[in-house]
C-alpha cells in the first residue's frame, strides 16, 4: 500500500513538473536536429552526435555565437540575461565562488 501511494505521488510530481522542463529540452532537441541536419549526418554518426549533443554540458553552435552579441542588447528578459551570463561563465571556465561573483555582477547589468 505504501509503495502504491509513493508511486502515485511520484507520478503526480512528474506530470506537474514536466511542462516546465519540456520547453528547454524541446528547444535543445530542435537545435541538435538542426546541427545534425546541417552536418548531413546519418546512421550511427547521427546517433552518436545526438547523444553527445543532448547532454547538459554541450553548447549548441547557435548558442555559442549568441553570447558575443547578447550582452550588447541591454534590457533583455531575465531569462535571456541568465542564458548569456551562464554561457559567458562557461567559456571562461569559472567555478565556485568566482562563478557566483561573476553571475551576480553579470545579472545586475
Amino acid at each position: 500500500m505504501k509503495k502504491m501511494i509513493a508511486l502515485a505521488c511520484f507520478g503526480i510530481a512528474v506530470v506537474v513538473s514536466s511542462p516546465a522542463f519540456a520547453t528547454a529540452q524541446h528547444d535543445k532537441m530542435k537545435g541538435c536536429n538542426a546541427e545534425a541536419k546541417s552536418g548531413a549526418m546519418k546512421g550511427d554518426a547521427r546517433k552518436e552526435f545526438m547523444s553527445k549533443c543532448l547532454k547538459k554540458d554541450y553548447v549548441l553552435k547557435a548558442d555559442a555565437a549568441a553570447p558575443a552579441a547578447a550582452p550588447a542588447a541591454a534590457g533583455g528578459t531575465q531569462q535571456d540575461k541568465m542564458k548569456t551570463c551562464n554561457a559567458e561563465a562557461k567559456t571562461q571556465a569559472l567555478k565556485g565562488d568566482a562563478r557566483k561573483t561573476f553571475m551576480k555582477d553579470c545579472l545586475k547589468k
